[in-house]
């Protein structure tokens, strides 16, 4: 009996290909471009699963062109990528991974925000550059850290977590969820309930932890960027199009904040010029998640899902279970 098959818009670390080649027949997308629309299409027309990135549109497009197809698995936390009633329409599973890049990623949250508070990517330059003419007391004076207030407009797994890493420079955490965390958690994390527009009032850093949905898309436009302190810095390593980039260009222009630090971007890969020569601005490459032990945990957990399908299993993070009940 023939195997199943899948196809990989990506190359997998060795632990997860090991996995899935143990029960499937398997194809890689080896190029380093992403695979064109008209290649995916193509691949998925007798393919049993697909594991794809948040650069794959799964829609009604991609199902039509794949009969076959049992599981789309979606190597990353975000799924706006997915069409998940139309997955579940046509039976098709649809899961993501969730849970293991959490840590991964608040320790980088951090890494953008003291990198653009003691404009240290400005620093490196000036010392690459060799124009550094050594030691002066006014010499790249960035924002203090310690003992300032960190806002979180989501606070989640993964705002939790740098809200953890916060109690380490005595910061005041204040949050805004549209679900109030237990009390329990706002004890161990000394985390303080407010309104967003008090949040984004008071705080000197502004670290965004909010899934892309309709009403998060510009979540921070020009009425928000306009509440914020002109001190404050904002941090998000959630999804790009939760800022408007045209207004934070605008804020930045017009001096109403200080500062920003970006991993994810309006319409990747693309990112607007007027972010792209600014020296108050930290751009970085959506690898927040970017670890060699927490991606391979992320694509493993993705080949386990497609496991789970083929063995008469739940896929661990199955975003619509009901399809396999419904069998």
């Amino acid at each position: 009996m023939s195997k199943p098959k899948v196809f990989c818009t990506h190359p997998l670390f060795e632990t997860p290909r090991k996995l899935l080649e143990e029960h499937f027949e398997v194809e890689y997308w080896n190029r380093p471009e992403r695979p064109p629309r008209a290649e995916v299409l193509k691949r998925v027309a007798d393919t049993d699963a697909l594991i794809c990135l948040l650069t794959e549109k799964v829609n009604e497009e991609l199902l039509a062109a794949a009969p076959k197809l049992r599981i789309a698995a979606n190597v990353a936390v975000g799924f706006d990528n997915i069409d998940v009633p139309a997955c579940t329409r046509r039976k098709v599973v649809a899961s993501n991974t969730p849970g293991v890049l959490d840590e991964t990623t608040a320790d980088f949250a951090w890494t953008l925000l003291m990198a653009v508070a003691r404009r240290l990517l400005e620093g490196d330059r000036l010392v690459r550059s060799g124009q550094w003419t050594g030691w002066n007391l006014d010499q790249l004076c960035g924002a203090d850290i310690w003992g300032k207030t960190i806002g979180f407009l989501g606070f989640g797994r993964i705002g939790r977590a740098v809200a953890r890493r916060a109690s380490g420079f005595r910061m005041r955490v204040i949050y805004h969820d549209a679900v109030r965390a237990p009390a329990e958690v706002e004890k161990e994390l000394n985390a303080t309930f407010l309104e967003r527009d008090a949040v984004l009032a008071q705080a000197d850093f502004v670290s965004l932890h909010v899934p892309l949905l309709p009403d998060t898309r510009h979540l921070m436009s020009a009425a928000q960027f306009a509440k914020m302190k002109r001190t404050a810095f904002l941090i998000n390593t959630s999804r790009g199009p939760v800022v408007d980039e045209a207004a934070l260009v605008a804020a930045l222009d017009a001096g109403r904040i200080a500062g920003a630090a970006l991993d994810v971007y309006e319409n990747e890969p693309q990112v607007h010029p007027g972010l792209v020569g600014r020296s108050n601005v930290a751009l970085a490459p959506h690898i927040a998640s970017a670890s060699v032990e927490t991606r391979t945990k992320m694509a493993t957990i993705a080949a386990e899902n497609v496991i789970a399908v083929f063995t008469g299993r739940r896929p661990p993070t199955a975003l619509n279970p009901e399809v396999l009940e419904a069998k």
